[in-house]
């Protein structure tokens, strides 16, 4: 019962204290922020700017009130909890912890310190020719090993009542069949006219259910016209072309990871060439000193 009534006190307290901080908050100033905080735990202090962010225009009393006392009463069980582990874990844990934070601060501002100066310096843009002689010099690395298909299909709906014509154009495919299937396009399901592009026969399988891993062999073939159809409607499509599994895949479809390649190795390079040149500048400053032992 003592116990109810104590956590009752405190969790009243913690309201209250709340309440007075949100009544108060128009008449704080930047002073009054520092010379009164809202909570203590030992030596740590929490100031009402650790808690603005929390609150916004049009918040109602009660929300604030829960907000902020759940806040607060985190914030205060993280630094008790802190200062027990303190107290109470071994000498060599505290200092392998303090040395795995030292570590990892370091790690965070001379990572951040390095990524802002690279987008500062890194130029992003590639070349076609660097890309295209990049892939002659490793064209053995991007061997395929997923089929890929130029392919234009449509997906026309059930009881489609022009489809002998559809399916005439699609095969002939002329600018003048383009025209025609481009003012129709709002009846179908589905369309792709761009068989200029690349693309997975896994991608190609999603689009097309009937279409799948174990009967893409009969109908992913060079120049293959084919219709097959399911419960959604009938799928018409044509492959202009096709590189199998194990050929050299094409520049067009890898230059998206060669450009990724390329300007990551001028990041690292830059990166390097910035470690050398601090160290060098630090030596000259006599800012850095390697004692013999």
């Amino acid at each position: 019962m003592f116990l109810k009534l104590k956590k009752a006190r405190y969790q009243l307290s913690v309201c209250l204290v709340v309440l007075i901080f949100l009544v108060s908050c128009g008449s704080f100033i930047k002073d009054d922020i520092d010379k009164n905080p809202i909570a203590r735990v030992g030596e740590s202090y929490l100031y009402k700017k650790d808690i603005d962010p929390l609150l916004y225009d049009g918040m109602s009393k009660k929300d604030s009130i829960s907000i902020v006392t759940n806040f607060i009463n985190n914030w205060a069980s993280k630094q008790l909890l802190l200062s027990k582990a303190k107290i109470n874990l071994p000498e060599d844990k505290l200092t392998d912890f303090e040395a795995l934070v030292a570590d990892y601060r370091t790690d965070l501002y001379t990572r951040a310190y390095k990524d802002a100066l690279v987008s500062q310096v890194t130029d992003t843009m590639v070349s076609k020719a660097e890309m295209k002689k990049f892939y002659e010099k490793e064209k053995e690395n991007f061997r395929l090993k997923e089929r890929l298909v130029k392919i234009r299909f449509i997906q026309l709906p059930e009881r489609f009542l022009n489809k002998e014509e559809v399916i005439k154009k699609m095969k002939r495919f002329n600018p003048e069949d383009v025209v025609y299937l481009d003012s129709i396009g709002i009846q179908f399901a589905k369309l792709n006219f761009n068989d200029s592009i690349w693309v997975t026969s896994s991608r190609v399988i999603t689009e097309i259910p009937p279409l799948t891993a174990e009967n893409q062999d009969k109908y992913l073939k060079k120049s293959q016209f084919f219709e097959l159809e399911d419960a959604f409607g009938v799928y018409l499509a044509k492959i202009v072309d096709v590189r199998e599994i194990n050929e050299i895949a094409p520049l067009s479809f890898v230059e998206p990871t060669i450009k990724q390649v390329l300007v990551n190795r001028r990041k690292l390079n830059y990166l390097r060439s910035l470690e050398t040149d601090i160290i060098d500048e630090a030596i000259k400053n006599k800012e850095f000193e390697v004692y013999a032992e």
